[in-house]
């Protein structure tokens, strides 16, 4: 009895410790879990901290239709543009990785107007609001990438950041920048394609995008758009250049060091009234010079080396009365130079080193800059060999077999008008008949030029016809099929149309003057004589191109001479076009 007792005893002892030991263990993990439960609810608290203040410097789209964000605690702004440039530049400084000149050490508090870089004016809308209108850290050593936040700097004129290491891809943010005049990336470290988001800037005139690693093509609205200066230079641009070129109204096109290839476009005739310089050396270029290039009256600069273009320089050159800089070196060029390009007045620099020309003018030996050599040119020093210029010359170039395009497409194209404006000719007593009556005898001799009327009424789109109807001016057909540019001197074919005005004193009349009303048709089909065969063989628009004066179009082409209206840089201190990075192209 008591040995039980004994072991009843010690089995409770032993329960009563495991017991307490269960316990014991089911408090510490208790409080383990409490511990790291805590713990966990402090970090979200701190992540959810940290989430609210990027809350800031997070642009989104909705953002832009003024909603309200965090409010910065103990900064106080003049205004919500401030404000809102404050988000953007913080944001933006958190992007740049690498300040060795500490640039951006001084971008605190809500003075953002004093910080390094940042220039404030009124703002366009409203004089009295004070607001960021540029950017300029130029050659600041800048490492980093452009956040989206940026697009909140929607009344900045000017964004230079050249000679930096920025990185990554424009943001599209960009396209909020409706006042942006100036872009200016150059010499940085961007990649990609082209950024298409300044397509979308509607005031951009300066779009510099040199030294970077752009790549793939160019779109070819950027030649519709109305800039003053590309400079594109220096990237891996790949791309045959296109045909609307010439629709540009730049003074300046830097297209050096690319990839591009294919023909040099005849539609650089149509930039006579802006263009001063043009530089496409080093790319792959091959074909022939167009003639067209002659029209470039106020060029100074034209540069095509490094290239492989071929055949001779055409004689239009000698209309370049401005050019100062002509080099067209490392090409594949031969014939005679033309002596009247060595008597420009006003080149200073010539060269053609490196290509196969066979003879130079002696004016050519007198400019201050000038090389001339390896050439085929007998009696000069440092020419190439006989037996090279023998095997090059010894096949004739034709420039037909590059197959550039020979039709220049007018940059507006605009649709043929409505032609019923021939309706004045009803004022006619008795005397109206008889003079365009003399008109109809020249008309049958031409009746063969019926079958060329194809599709050359394009060219003459607007001009509508004189109040004096000519129906025989109908067969002043074909205006020479694209002869030299968009300009084609009207064809004036016979005296008819001068002596329009002044009634004929011969009146031959075919006595057939029964007055038949032919006001009510727009052509008055002279019932007498076979002549009325042609009218109703050339298609509508022949309508359109009877009048002589096309010369209208003209003005079309090239658009008025930029003149930099808008945000021209508000900015006080920072100059227009920020200087190029490197000296050279």
């Amino acid at each position: 009895m008591h040995v039980q007792l004994c072991l009843m005893k010690k089995k409770i002892s032993n329960i009563l410790a495991f017991f307490i030991t269960f316990t014991l263990i089911s408090l510490t993990a208790a409080h383990k879990s409490y511990t790291s439960s805590h713990a966990t609810t402090i970090l979200r608290d701190s992540q959810a901290s940290f989430d609210k203040q990027r809350q800031l410097f997070y642009y989104s789209k909705q953002f832009v239709s003024g909603g309200e964000f965090e409010s910065v605690p103990s900064l106080t702004f003049d205004n919500f543009r401030l404000r809102s440039a404050y988000v953007a530049l913080q944001a933006w400084k958190q992007a740049i990785i690498s300040d060795p000149l500490n640039l951006t050490l001084n971008w605190v508090g809500s003075d953002v107007c004093n910080y390094t870089g940042v220039f404030c004016s009124p703002a366009p809308d409203d004089p009295s609001v004070e607001t960021v209108a540029g950017i300029d850290l130029n050659h600041g050593d800048l490492a980093g990438s452009l956040p989206q936040d940026l697009g909140l700097l929607t009344d900045i004129a000017l964004f230079h950041i050249n000679s930096n290491r920025f990185c990554g891809k424009v943001p599209w943010s960009f396209k909020k920048l409706k006042h942006l005049f100036e872009l200016d990336l150059s010499n940085n470290r961007f990649a990609g394609k082209f950024p298409y988001v300044v397509l979308h800037l509607p005031n951009l005139k300066f779009l510099d995008l040199r030294f970077n690693e752009f790549e793939g093509k160019l779109p070819k609205a950027l030649f519709d758009k109305d800039l003053d200066a590309i400079f594109i230079n220096h990237n891996r641009f790949a791309f045959e250049l296109p045909d609307n070129l010439g629709n540009s109204p730049v003074s300046v096109i830097v297209l050096a060091n690319n990839r591009f290839h294919g023909c040099v476009p005849m539609s650089l005739g149509n930039m006579s009234n802006t263009l001063n310089e043009v530089i496409l050396m080093n790319n792959g270029l091959h074909s022939c010079l167009p003639k067209e290039i002659g029209l470039l009256k106020n060029l100074t600069t034209f540069d095509v080396s490094y290239n492989k273009l071929m055949g001779e320089l055409p004689d239009s050159i000698e209309e370049m009365e401005s050019l100062e800089q002509l080099d067209v070196s490392h090409n594949m060029f031969s014939g005679a130079i033309p002596e009247s390009v060595c008597s420009l007045p006003n080149l200073q620099n010539f060269s053609f080193a490196y290509n196969f020309f066979t003879g130079e003018p002696p004016g050519c030996l007198d400019f201050e800059e000038f090389n001339d050599r390896r050439n085929c040119l007998r009696g000069r020093p440092v020419q190439r060999s006989r037996l090279q210029c023998k095997m090059f010359l010894s096949r004739p170039v034709d420039c037909s077999v590059f197959k550039c395009r020979q039709v220049i497409p007018p940059k507006p194209l605009l649709p043929p008008p409505s032609p019923p404006i021939l309706s004045p000719p009803p004022p006619s007593p008795s005397q109206p008949p008889t003079s365009p009556l003399p008109q109809p005898p020249p008309s049958p001799a031409p009746a063969l030029p019926p079958p060329p009327p194809p599709i050359h009424c394009i060219h003459s789109p607007p001009p509508p016809p004189l109040n004096s109807p000519p129906p025989p001016t109908l067969y002043s057909p074909p205006p020479p099929p694209s002869p030299f540019y968009i300009s084609p001197p009207p064809p004036p074919t016979n005296s008819p149309p001068p002596l329009l005005p002044p009634p004929p004193t011969y009146s031959p009349p075919p006595p057939l003057n029964s007055q038949p009303p032919p006001p009510p048709i727009y052509f008055p089909p002279p019932p007498s004589n076979p002549p009325p065969a042609p009218p109703p063989s050339p298609p509508p628009c022949w309508q359109l191109q009877s009048p002589p004066p096309p010369r209208t179009v003209q003005p079309s082409i090239p658009p008025p001479s930029p003149i930099y209206y808008g945000p021209l840089p508000p900015i006080k201190g920072v100059d227009y076009a920020s200087p190029p990075p490197p000296p050279f192209y």
